[in-house]
């Protein structure tokens, strides 16, 4: 039986010309991407501080993952953990409320959709930057690439906050054009969706509490094009979307202010990868029928690496075969983590 085709990996300054092409792939609305070289560079260097820290609580560390293909090398996605956002820079949304309108003179009651300004998920766990080169979206690997976020966490828990929350990426136009933000952000923000997308990325984000509404936006008000898509995932995030779910996130009422998209949550320790998720001795073995899909990571977060391959799990020792211990870099009778899926 063959080996894993890709390891997840801590990424690095090292992995930069791969996050280049990342980046010219992934597209408009792609916000923790849309940064220039410099930037990019920043957020690799912090990345591996981050994963070198001996931290044991959660604070500024940034947790961003390449997707590796084993035998070419190359950096076919990635994924990211933020350890705490809110506090630098701040986290803004939009929660949508109810509001009741009523008159008993002329007899009519009715409900109408209010967006208001909030920074209610300060100081959460963010998962996010899920993104796979479209050649390499098979085999279920934007799957193991999403679950391998909850593996890294179940290493060290303490190193993340009790609530987790993840923005998907609203519904944006292949030229780039975001109904939302037309009919919204741009009338205060006096910019391009684009460039508003690129300074989320690449600022302290001060200037969206600058500039950002500071009373509520009536939804009735918003053109057709813009209420519809409130809420509302891009088409290539609802993969992404069902496995939130999947994972026990549900939606918040909150969307992010330039498209739109959904923001979802769940109490950490309530996430499905993450509590399944168990302690084992690696044994190298020959698999036989009754191996079974499942991402195994090494222990800790300093060194993190996790591959999806078969195993079998049984007292406490899964066996492997050669090639997964090769890939985690772990030697024969190692710790690891392990994640089994029972019904593959």
């Amino acid at each position: 039986m063959s080996g894993p085709t890709y390891v997840m990996r801590a990424a690095g300054p090292t992995d930069i010309e791969g996050f280049k092409q990342l980046r010219e792939i992934a597209g408009a609305g792609f916000t923790s991407l849309m940064l220039d070289d410099a930037a990019m560079a920043e957020k690799l260097a912090l990345s591996e501080r981050s994963f070198a820290s001996s931290t044991e609580t959660a604070g500024a560390e940034r947790y961003f993952m390449t997707l590796e293909h084993i035998e070419t090398g190359e950096i076919a996605g990635c994924c990211g953990v933020k350890a705490t956002i809110g506090e630098t820079p701040p986290f803004f949304n939009f929660r949508m409320i109810t509001e009741a309108q009523s008159s008993a003179v002329v007899g009519k009651r009715f409900d109408m959709r209010v967006l208001i300004g909030v920074n209610d998920f300060t100081g959460c766990t963010e998962v996010g930057s899920l993104f796979v080169r479209p050649e390499h979206r098979a085999g279920g690997i934007g799957r193991a690439l999403a679950q391998n976020r909850y593996v890294l966490m179940a290493a060290q828990p303490q190193r993340f906050r009790d609530r987790v929350v993840s923005e998907l990426r609203g519904v944006v136009s292949e030229d780039g054009v975001s109904p939302f933000w037309e009919a919204v952000g741009r009338h205060f923000f006096h910019m391009d969706f684009a460039e508003a997308d690129k300074l989320s990325a690449t600022t302290d984000n001060q200037f969206i509490l600058d500039l950002m509404p500071q009373h509520p936006v009536y939804v009735d008000l918003l053109p057709q094009d813009a209420r519809d898509v409130i809420g509302k995932c891009h088409a290539a995030g609802e993969g992404a979307e069902r496995l939130l779910q999947w994972e026990g996130f549900t939606f918040s009422n909150v969307i992010d202010i330039f498209d739109g998209g959904p923001l979802m949550s769940a109490p950490r320790d309530h996430i499905r990868t993450l509590r399944e998720t168990k302690r084992v001795r690696l044994e190298a073995a020959q698999l036989g029928p009754n191996s079974k899909r499942a991402l195994i990571a090494t222990p800790r977060i300093q060194g993190y690496r996790c591959v999806s391959a078969r195993a079998s799990l049984a007292n406490g020792v899964a066996q492997v075969d050669a090639a997964t211990l090769a890939a985690l870099k772990l030697e024969n009778g190692a710790e690891a983590l392990i994640w089994v899926d029972d019904a593959n």
